[in-house]
């Protein structure tokens, strides 16, 4: 039996109120070195970060929280730096990291830390696999623990100095209940026969990788009212969404707070060719205070000028349209996924991705051994999955 598969101990007592003790600061190398002393001597630790995404366009960690049964720390990524010491942590199998939805913080750390993972146990992925109907943090604490998170603050700025008492107290939360959480989980996987699928799930985990995505130049035909413009507008609105995009990497702002999508549609609708008519449209008053409408309607000229912009033959997620035999492979292998999603109790790429169905209807495995050689499932998923996914394809 693996570390991993041991027993556990019961589930530690939860407070009926939240009177809990402050968090520990880190913010010195000092009070580094005594945190992690104190977490590598644990079994298990619970992790969370916080970022700036929603503030600037470089976006970067700012804040890293853990907690043990008795104590909450907050490490500060502006404050240090150097966090390498974090990397035996979580690279060390001997500590389970527990996480709610822990893909894009793994990403998060390896893109600004390169750290690499191992033992880990998402409550997320946890919780989706039983089939629960309501998995996202706040909702799992309330209905387990009768725990409200002030959700106000998931949209607040991590990135100012100094936090807010506020901030500081759902940073804290965020990590104070995922260890008793997980072993609620833990023990409802293991009676129901899912604790091996959840294992295998959190293994996959540790090898995400953080890949630079690319500006999409055609990107705004994910824009909602995109579809139904005008070719001529389809244009305007292209050159509109370029120009937001530069915009935004030269003033270190998220696109939308340069101008939103809903603007750009509109833009490309009306197409104002002076900055009286810009004013009089809905939506627009915080980028022309930023003095950016002569730049707007100069975008606007450009789409009114180029040449009509033409759609390749791609589908919305910008591959190319399979033929109709890798299609019709592909509507059976959904068909199959719906019947094993429904029996299981489970969502629909709880089983599969479609992603991942795609690409076994492009390559049309005949065996087990060609199966397994496309990479694309886990030893779980190809043992359980991989048989009937062949039959399905014969």
């Amino acid at each position: 039996m693996s570390s991993r598969s041991r027993r556990h101990p019961a589930l530690p007592p939860l407070p009926e109120e939240l009177d809990l003790p402050p968090p520990r600061w880190v913010q010195t190398p000092a009070e580094l070195s005594d945190m992690l002393d104190r977490l590598m001597s644990e079994p298990r630790v619970a992790v969370d970060t916080e970022a700036d995404s929603l503030f600037v366009y470089h976006y970067k960690v700012c804040l890293i929280q853990f907690s043990t049964p008795d104590v909450d720390y907050l490490v500060d990524p502006l404050a240090l730096d150097d966090l390498s010491p974090l990397g035996e942590l979580f690279a060390t199998p001997r500590v389970e990291k527990v996480f709610h939805a822990a893909e894009n913080d793994i990403l998060m750390l390896k893109r600004g830390y390169q750290f690499r993972f191992a033992n880990l146990f998402d409550t997320m992925i946890a919780a989706r696999i039983l089939g629960w109907p309501r998995v996202g943090l706040a909702a799992l604490l309330e209905d387990r623990f009768g725990i409200r998170l002030d959700k106000r603050m998931q949209r607040t700025n991590w990135g100012q100095r100094p936090l807010s008492p506020e901030q500081m107290a759902y940073a804290r939360l965020d990590t104070r209940y995922l260890l008793p959480l997980r072993d609620l989980l833990y023990r409802e996987l293991l009676a129901r026969g899912r604790l091996e699928e959840a294992l295998d799930a959190f293994e996959a985990l540790t090898r995400v990788e953080y890949v630079e995505k690319p500006f999409d130049p055609e990107g705004f035909l994910r824009i909602n009212g995109a579809r139904d413009l005008t070719p001529r507008q389809l244009t305007v609105l292209r050159e509109l969404y370029l120009w937001r995009e530069e915009c935004a990497r030269r003033v270190n702002l998220p696109p939308f707070k340069v101008l939103s999508d809903r603007a750009l549609v509109l833009l490309s609708q009306h197409q104002p060719t002076t900055l009286q008519a810009l004013r009089r449209l809905p939506g627009l008053l915080g980028a022309l205070r930023a003095r950016r409408g002569g730049e707007i309607l100069a975008a606007i000229r450009r789409g009114r000028r180029a040449p009509l912009w033409t759609p390749s033959p791609r589908q919305p997620n910008g591959s190319l349209r399979p033929d109709e035999a890798t299609w019709a492979r592909y509507e059976r292998l959904r068909e199959w996924r719906s019947r094993k999603a429904r029996e299981r109790g489970v969502d629909l790429d709880v089983v599969l991705t479609n992603d991942v169905l795609l690409r076994i209807a492009r390559e049309a495995p005949q065996s087990m051994e060609e199966l397994e050689r496309l990479g694309l499932l886990s030893p779980w998923k190809l043992h359980s999955y991989g048989p009937e996914l062949l039959k399905v394809m014969r």
